[in-house]
């Protein structure tokens, strides 16, 4: 049942309530530098919004009685759209520019990866497999990775150009 997974969500969903809170802390600080790069904005944006569904995904994993289904669509349902955020941003740098600082092909590929991932486990989940319930949540722990590295790519990119 979902509620053998109450500690899982509850420890996913308060560690990226308090990452979303402690970036949003060192992007109001950098803000200047953040908005005049279209690579630094969009990455700030895709890490708030990649930290923020991960935040809703565990909420609504710990709503009593939900059923498989409603959470498999949820899930679904946070996950394109934090896609759609992270794809929009690199077609957006990629029209109007931007420096590029760490942004890697694999660093692009691996955030694309963690979400599609995410979509497939959601949509098994949905159809009554429970496989896809954890083939979405350690696509969603993997997905840290991306998130965290994306926080530190705007802190080293304010450092090293402070005072713009």
């Amino acid at each position: 049942m979902i509620d053998a997974w109450h500690d899982f969500f509850l420890m996913v969903g308060g560690g990226a309530a308090a990452l979303a809170g402690l970036v949003f802390v060192a992007m109001s600080i950098n803000l200047k530098i953040i908005i005049q790069d279209g690579t630094h904005k969009n990455r700030a944006i895709a890490t708030l919004v990649g930290y923020t569904a991960v935040f809703m995904i565990c909420g609504l994993g710990l709503l009593a009685d939900q059923p498989y289904l409603w959470l498999g669509v949820e899930w679904f349902a946070i996950s394109a759209v934090a896609l759609y955020v992270y794809v929009r941003g690199l077609v957006r740098v990629s029209h109007h520019g931007g420096s590029g600082f760490g942004s890697s092909s694999l660093r692009i590929l691996t955030g694309i990866a963690g979400y599609a991932a995410q979509i497939i486990g959601s949509l098994m989940l949905a159809v009554g497999y429970i496989a896809g319930l954890y083939i979405a949540s350690v696509a969603m722990v993997l997905s840290f990775a991306s998130l965290i590295s994306g926080a530190w790519l705007l802190i080293v990119a304010a450092c090293q150009n402070p005072g713009e």
